[in-house]
């Protein structure tokens, strides 16, 4: 495709802008301007006197795209030089007259891609485009533009989900327009669960190797989008020509190492100070002349190699051996590109994609020839059946006639044999002379009846030697039909087969997904069953520890039981003191009348309290608690032994 039809692409979705009312013209007044513009991004001189002359006012009224055409061709596209313009900037002008009406992205801001973005994928349609208008994309180049921005983020095409996309699209088979390509890549279907960044960054790097020829430049980690970390380098192939890391690059008067971003054209590497490209510091141009060659390392540095051009030899050196060969390869596919001639890879790649599609329409017409042909057979064949049936049909009709010529000639034969019968009688007289004559005729007569006889079953045999074709080709047309039938249901069965095959996958997608949500749930309860484990050996612990403090508890009582008897012992002594020269008193009744209610009032007063306690303290504890209080009550009270010898007085 040479300049001047990828210009006339742009210009037609700008003269189709301006066409508002859908009429196929443009006012005149708004195709000076337009002519006026294409006149500055085209860097063409301008011509006002030809700019007035072709499109003055009169009455002749709107420019259709004829009319426009003879004009454009003589003063702007025959005026244009390769080189001599920005094709970015015409091509943003044609973009922005065009988006203005055509382009509605989603106003929400749910779009998958930026307006930017949108105007690098109408550049790639547009280079990718059939050169017919109105423009259309085949869906051969809609699949290979997807699956190359797809692969520039890492990611694998649907290409069934493609192929679903497309049937259902009216004009789908036929090809797509820019602005549905557009709403397609906006709806995110192909695109789902991917940043805005990474599309951004994937449209960019497509658009530079395919629309600016760059054939190969390095690039930094984070164009990957996913996976910020290096990825292996793939082999080179021109359809993907982009990897991560600088370049280093010996320089020619300091001969010092110097770190660059490359890029390759198909004429020219050149190398600027950083990824941005802001600041160029040099290029090499390229021609059939130039090899590459690869350098052992030396000077501290690895994985060198060298350009050398008919002037100069540059030295280089790679981040590791796979980087450098896929350099080398790179290079060495732009020489070889020089020597053949050819300004552009991605041109000349579309050029072939575009003879196999139409190799691939030729051998579709010349198999619907074939088919034609074969049907034209079959109908010659059944033609020719039919003049069979026609035969068939000739032969029973002389089948007729011959029984009819049979019948006739036996009728003959009984005639003669009465005339033979009448002359017998009349020789009757004559019998004796003509005895002899008379035995030969009989013979003759054996002899007419045998072959009569032998005419007969010819006949027959003839019939069903007839009867038997007829019964062959009858069981040769029914084999042929069956024949036909089971091919027919064969066909069936395979397609049965293949939607079979897709629905399989789809329920083994399907079962994958449903065993790792089962897997990941299975997991979150085995964590829940170890932590509820836990607990228990924890509360297993808490309760023998637990068991431990109550019997030591049990323990204090016991002993406190013990001290709270020995004490009211010691208290009955005290309350009755025994001075010198007192009589004994009768302790038989049991203690100090006195004293007694007073302890046996603490002594309830005890056993509330330790009530209280136990009811508040750990169920599980209530038998051994109860138990103490039992041995404690039964210390309590003074026994009659006790409050005698306490009151007992000492001799």
């Amino acid at each position: 495709m040479d300049l001047r039809a990828e210009l006339l692409k742009s210009i037609w979705y700008a003269f189709t802008a301006l066409d508002v009312e859908k009429s196929g013209k443009v006012s005149k007044s708004q195709l000076k301007v337009l002519s006026h513009n294409l006149y500055t991004v085209l860097c063409i001189p301008h011509d006002p006197v030809a700019l007035e002359e072709h499109f003055r006012d009169d009455d002749d009224g709107p420019v259709s795209s004829q009319g426009y055409m003879p004009y454009l061709n003589k003063y702007i596209l025959d005026k244009v030089e390769e080189g001599a313009f920005v094709k970015e900037n015409f091509d943003e002008l044609c973009w922005t007259l065009t988006a203005k009406k055509n382009y509605k992205p989603d106003r929400n801001g749910n779009s998958v891609i930026s307006h930017q973005d949108a105007f690098k994928l109408w550049c790639l349609f547009n280079f990718l485009s059939e050169d017919k208008y109105p423009l259309v994309m085949v869906p051969d180049e809609v699949e290979y533009l997807l699956k190359k921005i797809c692969t520039a983020m890492n990611v694998e095409l649907n290409s069934c989900e493609l192929d679903d996309y497309l049937s259902q699209e009216p004009q789908g088979q036929g090809g797509l327009t820019v602005w549905q390509f557009l709403d397609m890549v906006n709806s995110g279907r192909f695109l789902r669960g991917i940043e805005q960044e990474a599309v951004s960054m994937a449209v960019e790097e497509v658009y530079q190797e395919v629309i600016e020829d760059v054939l190969k430049q390095a690039r930094s980690p984070h164009v990957l989008g996913h996976n910020p970390c290096p990825a292996p380098h793939p082999v080179f192939d021109p359809h993907i020509s982009w990897v991560q890391g600088y370049l280093w690059k010996k320089g020619q008067l300091r001969r010092n190492w110097s770190e660059r971003w490359f890029t390759l054209k198909p004429s020219v590497l050149s190398y600027y100070m950083s990824e941005e490209r802001k600041e160029k510091k040099g290029s090499i141009a390229l021609d059939k002349h130039c090899c590459v060659e690869v350098l052992p390392d030396r000077d501290g540095k690895r994985c060198m190699f060298c350009v050398k051009t008919s002037s100069r030899t540059y030295e280089m050196s790679a981040s590791d051996t796979r980087q450098r060969q896929e350099w080398t390869l790179a290079i060495q596919m732009a020489i070889r590109l020089q020597a053949e001639g050819k300004k552009s890879l991605h041109k000349d790649l579309k050029q072939k994609r575009r003879e196999q599609r139409e190799q691939r329409d030729q051998r579709k017409a010349a198999k619907e020839e074939e088919t034609q042909r074969l049907k034209q057979l079959q109908e010659e064949k059944e033609r020719k059946l039919q003049e069979l049936e026609l035969l068939k049909e000739a032969q029973r009709q002389a089948e007729i006639l011959l029984q009819e010529e049979e019948q006739r000639r036996r009728q003959q034969h009984e005639e003669m044999q009465r005339t033979l019968e009448i002359q017998l009688r009349e020789a009757e007289q004559a019998r004796a002379s003509m005895q002899a004559e008379m035995v030969l005729k009989e013979a003759e007569a054996e002899r007419q009846r045998k072959r009569i006889l032998e005419l007969e079953d010819m006949q027959e045999r003839l019939q069903e030697a007839l009867q038997q074709e007829v019964k062959a080709r009858q069981d040769e047309e029914s084999v042929r039909y069956a024949q036909a039938r089971l091919l027919a249901e064969e066909e069936e069965k395979l397609k049965q087969l293949m939607k079979l095959k897709e629905e399989q996958e789809e329920y083994i997608i399907k079962t994958q997904r449903e065993k790792q949500v089962l897997k990941q749930e299975m997991e979150n309860k085995n964590k829940c069953l170890e932590e509820a484990q836990k607990q228990l050996e924890e509360v297993r612990v808490n309760r023998q520890r637990a068991d431990q403090d109550v019997m030591a508890a049990q323990r204090k009582l016991r002993q406190a039981s013990t001290n709270v008897k020995h004490w009211n012992v010691q208290m009955n002594r005290l309350m009755h003191p025994i001075g010198p020269g007192d009589k004994r008193t009768n302790v038989s009744g049991g203690g100090f009348t006195g004293y007694q209610p007073l302890l046996s009032q603490r002594d309830s007063s005890l056993k509330l309290k330790q009530k209280v306690e136990d009811k508040d303290s750990d169920p599980t504890r209530d038998n051994s608690k109860e138990n103490v209080s039992n041995g404690g009550n039964s210390g309590m009270p003074l026994s009659p032994d006790a409050d005698t010898m306490a009151t007992e007085p000492t001799n």
